[in-house]
C-alpha cells in the first residue's frame, strides 16, 4: 500500500506515468483542453508524496462536460479539495508494486488556480533554493499532518500562493 503521506524520492518514472495519463486524457477529452504536468513530480529532481499531479485547462463551457467524461471515466471527484475554479478527481491505479495515485485538476484558461499552478511549478523549476525551502515545509507538514490531507495542504498554503507569483 501506498502510505497516504509519505515523503519520496524524485523518480522519472512520474513522467513516464504522466505521459500515460496525458495520453489517455487526450483521447478522453476535446482537443482544446491543455493538460500540463504540474505539482512536485513536474520538478526534476524534487521529491514529494509520488501522486502525479495533472492540471486540466478547458473552455469554461466545457467544463460540465468535462467533469462528465472524466467521471465516467472512473476519476472519483474529491469535492473536499474542489472550489469555485477548480473540481479535483483522483484515480487509483494498482501495479505489482503497490498502488500510484493521479490526481486530476480540471480549472478554465486563466483561472486563478491556472496561473497560480503553473507559475509555482515554473518557480520550482528554476530555484533549488526554492525547492530546498519547500522540501523542508513538505517534511515538516507530513509529520504533523499524520495522514490528514486538510492539514498537510493548510501547512502549503500561504508557501505556494507567496511562490507563485
Amino acid at each position: 500500500f501506498m502510505k497516504k503521506y509519505k515523503f519520496r524520492k524524485y523518480s522519472k518514472k512520474f513522467v513516464n506515468l504522466f505521459e500515460k495519463e496525458k495520453s489517455k486524457l487526450n483521447k478522453l477529452l476535446s482537443s482544446n483542453s491543455k493538460i500540463e504536468h504540474i505539482g512536485s513530480t513536474s520538478v526534476p529532481g524534487f521529491g514529494g508524496k509520488g501522486i502525479v499531479d495533472i492540471l486540466i485547462i478547458a473552455n469554461k463551457k466545457n467544463i460540465d462536460k468535462t467533469k462528465k467524461l472524466l467521471v465516467k471515466a472512473n476519476y472519483e471527484i474529491m469535492s473536499h479539495v474542489s472550489d469555485l475554479d477548480r473540481t479535483s478527481f483522483k484515480k487509483d491505479y494498482w501495479k505489482l508494486f503497490g498502488k500510484r495515485r493521479v490526481h486530476l485538476h480540471l480549472t478554465y484558461p486563466n483561472s486563478k488556480t491556472a496561473r497560480e499552478t503553473i507559475n509555482f511549478r515554473e518557480n520550482l523549476r528554476k530555484s533549488i533554493s526554492l525547492q530546498k525551502r519547500y522540501e523542508n515545509l513538505k517534511k515538516k507538514a507530513v509529520k504533523i499532518a499524520k495522514g490528514e490531507g486538510k492539514i498537510y495542504r493548510k501547512l502549503k498554503e500561504n508557501f505556494m500562493k507567496k511562490n507563485s507569483k
